[in-house]
């Protein structure tokens, strides 16, 4: 038995050595190719040297580098862990070449010299080399993977218990996806990880939306039976709140609560401030009220890890989290795992730098070419927005990934992570578009890798997939009709309107990555965001749901109370072709949904009228009405134009692929989730609101591993009194 152990150790050391001895002959090759390339870098000594004398150097060179990159490299990371994560990310190339001069100033032959302009080049160029080579030499060895792996995990407490057996649950968010959109992209063979779990030949597991009758459905299954198949994992679409945005559907998720959460960006009289779900501070404050509401702290409160996300789910360990932007740096917020855990290789690091550059050039080059061919629907898409894509699509996918990734060998308990590449593009390309596309064969890579993280993590994994929302398509208001929803209320009001309508704010969340990364706690720079306009109203926009404000009256105002003030207003918004309905108070019904021509239904009448609800499906009145109980409703509630037979709505911001309000894929979000869990809901029942689904994850970590910790009264207090403390 001691002697195979020992030639099963030979021959791994062996392998590992001439493992070695590739990837330095193949650096070694590089920095003589771009020696031959690059005036800027030598490898003589000016009077010119032998070929045996520069391949020499070469060598020298490129093994020192090598050491170099494998010793001082994590050391240089750690000790920029301060540094936000996206600057670390831009400071990957000149780091990389600051060890590249070092190595040739060390260098034995005392040869070698380069410009430092050129030496961020090489070392690019030789960290990327030797990444492909040490990965094509290790692709057939399991061991060596493994080991691979364990080097991106997190570094475990030594104060950690053993790891339990019983499952662990990751979940993995793909922002913005909805289930139509999931279903086209496996059809299409676009997701083959996604396509693989449903395992149904045609790509999807049947659903009673997909079947006319239960015949139907049993002949589907009969046939799979037949074939062989065998699923792994079961399709739920799901029903959004009236809000269907992250804001409201992640906070739900995490922390158990959507109230008060009327749209993605709303005015409060009674603090004067704007909320924005993507501003931190913002953010904080909902995840303190939620917290409030709901009694606990979260989904992730019991061993849990939160990862790109807006709120923390109560989790210990955090990155690239929102709510805690806005916080003094401190340890607990310092975003330790994931960004040492990633930017500790320097050949992944380039990797992510040289991918974040293309990405930036594809978004230039896509957008350049929809231009010239004249595509509509279009948006502009210049300024800062191909950096905003590049970091949503490559930077925060890599160090979320890898952090995931980090949690499962670590052998965490639950694990939540966003990946909200999707989402950006879908906003600007179209959710249908072929950039988007291209964004979802990338995800599904990433579903594909944690699958293959979990065959070596200390403990089993159950796998869950969900989105937050989905996306319909259109064109913007302004683009149909010249002006913004602000100019149509100015104009109802009686007030002047500007020639030439002003842009509103994306809602993007990589945004809110972006802000989180470089820890900004502010989106705009008039900082507490307090509105001062007099009796002007208050027009915000959330994709196609507009909310309209006036700040001079301190109590919700009521139909009556709008009437007597501006007469025509109401009229004017209702009986335009591009809004759907408006929501008001009134002192005779309590609430009211008022459409074209005058129509004026009260809620409580909702489900026995047609009226304007009608073509935004099934649970559009229970939604409204739920909204209309939140204390921080608008004064008017505007939902775009809605077109069931394309599904088309009418963005109030600067986007072709919207949410944030009703009407057509954006409102049917998707759960993907192992078959060894229990069904979300009953063969008739509906999986309706973001609470609805907390409820069943909660349900899935008590199948897992048995009733949770409660949480006490006193640590929901301290919580609680954390929370007040910092918003104070």
């Amino acid at each position: 038995m001691r002697g195979v152990r020992w030639r099963q150790v030979t021959r791994q050391v062996t392998r590992q050595i001439g493992r070695s001895i590739t990837v330095w002959a193949a650096s070694t090759a590089t920095m003589l190719v771009l020696a031959g390339l690059l005036p800027d870098f030598q490898l003589q000594s000016p009077d010119g040297d032998s070929a045996t004398r520069i391949a020499i150097t070469a060598a020298c060179g490129a093994g020192a580098f090598g050491v170099l990159s494998a010793v001082a490299w994590p050391l240089l990371v750690r000790l920029l862990l301060l540094v936000p994560a996206l600057v670390l990310g831009l400071l990957v190339f000149f780091l990389n070449g600051s060890l590249l001069l070092l190595a040739l100033r060390i260098n034995p032959s005392g040869r070698g010299a380069v410009a430092p302009q050129t030496a961020v080049i090489v070392a690019a160029v030789m960290s990327a080399v030797a990444s492909a080579t040490g990965a094509a030499l290790a692709v057939r060895d399991d061991e060596t993977y493994r080991r691979r792996l364990h080097r991106l995990a997190t570094r475990r407490r030594r104060s950690d218990p053993p790891c339990p057996t019983t499952p662990g649950l990751v979940l993995v968010q793909l922002d913005g996806v909805g289930h139509d959109v999931l279903t086209a992209a496996v059809r299409k063979g676009l997701m083959p990880t996604v396509d693989r779990w449903l395992s149904t030949g045609d790509g999807i597991r049947p659903t009673a939306d997909d079947v006319r009758t239960v015949d139907d459905m049993q002949s589907t299954v009969d046939r799979q039976k037949a074939d062989g198949v065998r699923p792994t994992h079961r399709l739920t679409p799901w029903r959004t709140d009236w809000s269907s945005q992250t804001g409201a559907s992640q906070l739900g998720i995490l922390h158990g609560s959507t109230f008060d959460v009327p749209a993605f960006r709303w005015y409060e009289k009674d603090r004067g401030e704007v909320m924005v779900c993507n501003r931190p501070t913002s953010a904080a404050e909902l995840q303190r009220r939620a917290i409030l509401h709901t009694g606990d702290r979260g989904l992730l409160t019991v061993d849990g890890a939160s990862r790109g996300n807006l709120f923390s789910g109560g989790a210990g360990e955090q990155a690239l989290v929102l709510s805690i932007a806005a916080r003094r740096r401190s340890r607990e917020n310092r975003s330790r795992a994931g960004y040492f855990a990633y930017f500790s290789d320097p050949a992944g690091a380039v990797r992510t730098a040289l991918s974040f550059v293309a990405e930036v050039a594809r978004e230039i080059g896509q957008s350049t070419r929809a231009r010239l061919r004249g595509q509509r629907p279009r948006v502009g898409r210049g300024g800062l927005y191909p950096l905003v894509r590049a970091f949503a699509t490559v930077v925060e996918r890599d160090v979320v990934v890898a952090a995931v990734m980090g949690d499962m060998l670590a052998g965490r308990t639950v694990v939540y992570a966003d990946l909200v590449a999707y989402d950006e593009v879908a906003h600007h390309s179209g959710p249908h578009s072929r950039d988007a596309e291209k964004v979802l064969q990338r995800l599904d890579r990433a579903l594909a890798l944690l699958e293959r993280v979990a065959e070596h993590a200390p403990r089993p994994y159950r796998i869950v997939v969900l989105s937050d929302h989905g996306q319909s398509p259109g064109e913007t208001f302004r683009a149909r009709y010249g002006l913004t929803l602000g100019d149509l209320v100015r104009a109802g009001c009686g007030l002047p309107v500007p020639r030439r309508a002003g842009r509103t704010h994306s809602g993007a969340e990589a945004r809110a990555a972006v802000r989180a990364a470089l820890r900004r706690p502010v989106e705009e720079k008039s900082g507490r965001h307090r509105p001062v306009r007099g009796r002007e109203p208050i027009v915000l926009a959330s994709g196609n749901l507009g909310l309209v404000s006036f700040p001079d009256v301190h109590h919700r105002m009521t139909k009556e109370e709008i009437d007597a003030r501006h007469p025509a207003l109401l009229s004017t918004l209702a009986d335009h072709p591009g809004i759907g309905f408006l929501l008001v108070r009134s002192e005779e019904h309590d609430g009211v949904v008022l459409g074209a021509h005058g129509v004026e239904i009260p809620l409580a009448a909702l489900d026995g009228e047609p009226g304007p609800l009608a073509r935004f499906g099934p649970g559009a009145a229970d939604a409204v009405r739920r909204t209309h109980s939140f204390p921080h409703t608008a004064d008017i509630m505007v939902n775009s134009a809605h077109e069931p037979a394309d599904g088309e709505v009418l963005a109030f911001e600067e986007q072709i692929g919207s949410h944030g309000g009703l009407g057509g894929a954006q409102s049917r979000p998707f759960l993907l989730s192992p078959l060894d869990l229990s069904a979300p809901v009953g063969e008739r029942e509906e999986l309706a609101g973001a609470e609805h689904v907390h409820r069943v994850l909660r349900r899935w970590l008590r199948e897992l591993h048995g009733p949770e910790s409660p949480l006490t009264a006193t640590a929901t207090a301290t919580a609680t009194a954390e929370e007040e403390e910092r918003v104070a």
